[in-house]
């Protein structure tokens, strides 16, 4: 009895050494891991609030323009101001990027977009803010974007290890959900109670959290640049190279047709939820935050997912579900528990898509040629995003609500959309859903001979 106590009490002690040193490795990596992530996360933390302060202006600014203008348009024209410098001249900005320092160039254009703001405030208060101030300084601030977003992206490959990068992603798609979800949420409150002074105030006070974090706490090492170099020559570096890499250049194509189809459903939302007699605001504004909650939640996804045998495949896999399910759970259904499923179905595994995406560029493209590949990327691939909103609701109001009402009393019609306002819009839900599918299944087909293993 005793031999098998001895033996007992030594296995015991044994089994509990064993725990003891994984538990004390596993400790030791998070801390390895936090050391080598720690640029990424002030930067990634700050930057997030920051944006999150600036969204919070834009949207109490659409709000304070329909107030004045009672016009939808006068609101979209805002994005469609901000969007087209971003599109027109990304491909230059980005080669102008790969030769200036990024953190300089992000500090700067940080510091013009607050100024702007500034300038909007300084009118307000003055009562001399008129709706084409906020256009012109919308288009400003499209400009200024066309550097920082392409500088940014650089910043973060120089800063986080290879082995990071899928996980990193995880985070960003988390905080741009989060930011989605508390964005509307605060705006309202916020321009509710202290107007658009206080709104302005913090998004102010936003920016000086991340440009003092951008200045004193952060190190962004430098790549080698092509200093001597034209920015026309490096703006056509940047499409040759996606010329000569034609996986990449189908992903991103592919990705601007999701965009497509992506925005159009953006444009066509409200007229679907608000006429129903199951709508209104206020459950546009609950299905709209369903989407921000299905990315959180598929952001916690990407952070326990093991590595895929396929990026490629997973990247249009996850968009025909995306796409092909929404879409026309939406067109055939009237109960909003049920428009709230397809915005979670919907939106879950984007971020999935994004952060296979991203690990694909981030390897694929060298680093001294990530800024002007970006621009080049973002002018192909949100090119689409103004033509889709306005193609939504030019479809809509032109074309769906008008023949619904015209042929909506025909049986399979109202049984399948319904009837009345909206079921336009139902239908038009129903032509994006099979415009999707068709978009992920003719490029999946092309995608199959490419393969991005890991």
């Amino acid at each position: 009895m005793e031999e098998w106590h001895d033996a007992l009490s030594s296995g015991f002690a044994s089994v509990l050494n064993n725990t003891q040193k994984r538990s004390n490795e596993m400790i030791k990596l998070k801390k390895n891991e936090l050391l080598e992530l720690k640029n990424f996360f002030i930067l990634w933390s700050t930057q997030s609030i920051s944006q999150l302060g600036s969204s919070i202006t834009t949207f109490a600014l659409a709000l304070w323009l329909y107030e004045k203008t009672g016009s939808s348009l006068s609101t979209a024209a805002l994005t469609i101001c901000s969007y087209a410098p971003y599109v027109l001249m990304s491909i230059f900005a980005g080669a102008l990027t790969d030769r200036l320092d990024k953190r300089k160039t992000m500090l700067g254009c940080d510091m013009f977009a607050a100024m702007c703001t500034v300038t909007v405030l300084v009118l307000f208060r003055t009562n001399r803010l008129m709706v084409w101030h906020l256009y012109v300084l919308n288009v400003i601030s499209g400009f200024m974007n066309t550097l920082q977003q392409p500088a940014s992206e650089v910043a973060m490959t120089l800063i986080i290890p290879d082995e990071y990068y899928q996980k990193t992603s995880g985070l960003c798609s988390g905080s741009r959900a989060l930011i989605s979800i508390l964005n509307p949420l605060i705006a309202t409150a916020l321009y509710a109670l202290a107007g658009l002074n206080g709104v302005i105030a913090v998004d102010l006070g936003s920016f000086g959290v991340a440009f003092l974090a951008l200045l004193f706490f952060i190190r962004i090492p430098e790549n080698k640049s092509d200093k001597g170099e034209s920015v026309l020559h490096l703006a056509k570096e940047g499409l040759v190279f996606l010329k000569r890499n034609p996986m990449i250049l189908t992903l991103i194509l592919f990705m601007s047709g999701v965009n497509l189809v992506a925005s159009a459903f953006d444009a066509t939302l409200p007229g679907y939820v608000l006429p129903n007699p199951k709508g209104g605001s206020s459950v546009l504004g609950i299905v709209t935050s369903c989407a921000g909650f299905a990315m959180m939640l598929g952001s916690l996804i990407v952070l326990v997912l093991p590595k895929p045998k396929d990026r490629v495949r997973v990247i249009y896999l996850t968009m025909l579900f995306s796409l092909g399910t929404e879409n026309f759970l939406l067109a055939f259904s009237r109960e909003p528990v049920l428009w709230c499923i397809g915005q979670v179905i919907g939106w879950i595994l984007v971020p999935v898509m994004s952060a296979n995406l991203d690990v694909i560029l981030r390897t694929s493209i060298p680093v001294e040629l990530q800024g002007r590949v970006y621009a080049c990327r973002n002018t192909l691939q949100f090119f689409t995003i103004p033509i889709g909103l306005f193609l939504g609701g030019f479809m809509v109001d032109n074309i769906c609500e008008p023949f619904m009402g015209k042929y909506g009393g025909i049986s399979i019609l109202k049984t399948l959309f319904g009837s009345g306002k909206g079921s336009g819009a139902a239908l038009m839900m129903f032509v994006l859903g099979a415009a999707g599918c068709v978009i992920c299944i003719v490029t999946g087909r092309k995608l199959k001979k490419y393969q991005y293993i890991t």
